[in-house]
């Protein structure tokens, strides 16, 4: 994703090689105001990237402002819920398109199957569930979405520090550090989100050039290594300074 310039000076957004991003994020609005600020600020970021949105169906707390936003910019928005929080989380008119599902694992299976991407934004227990059940879909293969973090205020930084010192102790591989994009503003995560797509896009081009030409072996590790490597270089950061950013 990149953006054009004209002469006037006016600034024109090229649509992104996304169609819809699931947001995982809290039905309360948390203490700090920056949270509120950053959930509007992402809805921003997907209407001027003319990307629709998945969630999980509230219209209560950061869930309600993400998608009140995106719905009022003119983007589509689904929201999926199981029948039983829809008395919880839904209070006066529902925003967009609302999907109804029987129970909380159908939940997250429709969401995953309608995005291109994820991104959690603050959030208690059921956002951390989310997060890490798509994380750990991307480590087994199950999908090739990019996953990223919108560290608001450094709200990650100690879920990030856990992750590192899981990779430090053995139980997460380096290669698998590198399934998480993590960055304090909504740009800036979505721009990486892009880079992660576009080098996922060429891994497995090459994959199956060299497949068609009966040359090659899969070697996922191997492949997979060079894709971190290269999202490094790409990004400009390694994972441990995305912490405290």
């Amino acid at each position: 994703m990149g953006s054009n310039t004209q002469a006037g000076g006016e600034t024109l957004v090229k649509s992104s090689r996304f169609k819809r991003i699931c947001v995982f994020c809290g039905s309360s609005p948390g203490k700090n105001p920056n949270y509120r600020h950053a959930a509007i600020q992402l809805g921003n970021q997907l209407v001027e990237r003319n990307i629709d949105l998945v969630y999980g169906g509230g219209s209560i707390g950061l869930m309600g402002l993400v998608s009140q936003a995106v719905y009022d910019g003119g983007r589509h928005v689904m929201g999926v819920i199981p029948f039983s929080l829809m008395p919880k989380e839904i209070t006066g008119e529902t925003i967009g398109e609302v999907r109804p599902v029987s129970d909380m694992h159908q939940r997250k299976a429709e969401m995953a199957r309608q995005a291109d991407a994820f991104i959690a934004l603050p959030g208690g227990y059921g956002t951390l569930e989310e997060l890490l059940e798509v994380i750990t879909w991307a480590q087994l293969g199950i999908h090739e979405k990019p996953v990223g973090l919108l560290n608001v205020d450094g709200y990650y930084n100690s879920l990030l520090s856990f992750i590192d010192t899981a990779v430090d102790e053995g139980f997460i591989t380096p290669v698998a550090r590198h399934i998480i994009v993590s960055a304090p503003d909504a740009h800036e995560l979505i721009s990486k989100l892009e880079v992660t797509l576009n080098l996922l896009s060429l891994v497995n081009l090459i994959i199956y050039t060299l497949l068609a030409k009966q040359e090659y072996v899969p070697d996922n590790n191997g492949m997979a290594s060079k894709l971190s490597w290269e999202m490094e270089q790409q990004l400009g950061y390694s994972a441990k300074s995305e912490i405290a950013r």
